[in-house]
């Protein structure tokens, strides 16, 4: 398959940002996507950038799932959870080896492939995390995502992930989300910065970070196999998000528990911002510095 082809999906309205994919919540006349990071309102929890959106295939679905050292684990194994609950679908976990991969919590995670070993998928999911950051130069990373997006496959990103599909060229020109704590950082790599759970640019599919993998996940289910599946299969992981704390987004969280991730994570940051800086120039993306 090159490419995706078919009947497009339908949708339901969205019931508002606090509506978490009921999977109902795949949303017609969806807002705008903010263009700026720092924008105040957050945006639906599914957001449609200008590109076509993926179209219907109800084919054999080949699955590569990309994982490397000091991931958050979450990133590979929530999309997985749904992956491998898709009809006619197969996930193969690649790395760059076929050695076991610690994530940054020291979970173990064994690979089924090397990347040299690697066809092309149909769904190219990158993970993201701590690690993401010494990869940012790894040529056999970046020809494998940008091998997936220039065949017109699907490459699907979670948090930080999206910053290794920038720095392989991937979001020039396109809306993406990550992260909260890097989401300013998506426009020196050419993207527009969208304040949402989940955002979908024709051939590439961004989402926030670590746990919203699980939404994005259900709307790559739904664009590809309806919306009955992705709701099946929501059932199936009894996803149903009714958290006990909210703190979940820095606009809800009090100031000192965004202190103290930042007491933790700050020197990463200032590391990923140097970097952002570093693929603008080698991108030739220029951005405006107020």
């Amino acid at each position: 398959m090159k490419g995706f082809s078919g009947d497009a999906v339908s949708r339901r309205v969205a019931l508002g940002a606090g509506a978490m994919l009921g999977l109902g919540g795949i949303a017609r006349g969806l807002l705008p996507a903010s263009a700026t990071a720092a924008d105040a309102v957050a945006q639906p929890p599914l957001v449609y950038g200008p590109l076509p959106k993926p179209e219907r295939h109800d084919g054999p679905l080949a699955i590569g799932s990309l994982v490397f050292p000091r991931m958050d684990q979450i990133d590979f194994t929530g999309p997985f959870e749904v992956f491998a609950r898709i009809p006619s679908a197969t996930v193969q976990v690649v790395a760059k080896t076929a050695d076991p991969v610690r994530d940054v919590k020291g979970l173990i995670v064994t690979p089924t492939m090397s990347i040299s070993q690697a066809p092309l998928f149909d769904i190219l999911h990158v993970a993201g995390g701590l690690g993401q950051q010494a990869l940012m130069d790894d040529q056999e990373i970046m020809s494998l995502i940008s091998r997936h997006a220039d065949a017109g496959r699907l490459v699907f990103s979670v948090c930080t992930g999206a910053l290794l599909c920038g720095a392989a060229g991937l979001l020039k020109g396109r809306q993406a989300t990550t992260h909260w704590a890097a989401l300013e950082l998506l426009k020196f790599y050419g993207a527009t910065p969208v304040k949402s759970r989940v955002v979908v640019d024709g051939n590439y599919i961004s989402t926030a970070g670590v746990t919203a993998g699980l939404d994005g996940a259900l709307v790559v289910a739904s664009l590809l196999r309806g919306d009955k599946v992705a709701e099946e299969i929501q059932l199936d992981i009894q996803y149903a998000p009714n958290p006990v704390f909210h703190s979940g987004t820095p606009e809800e969280a009090d100031s000192d528990i965004i202190d103290a991730f930042f007491k933790i994570y700050g020197q990463n940051k200032q590391a990923r911002d140097i970097e952002a800086h570093r693929f603008a120039t080698k991108l030739g993306v220029k951005v405006d510095a107020g």
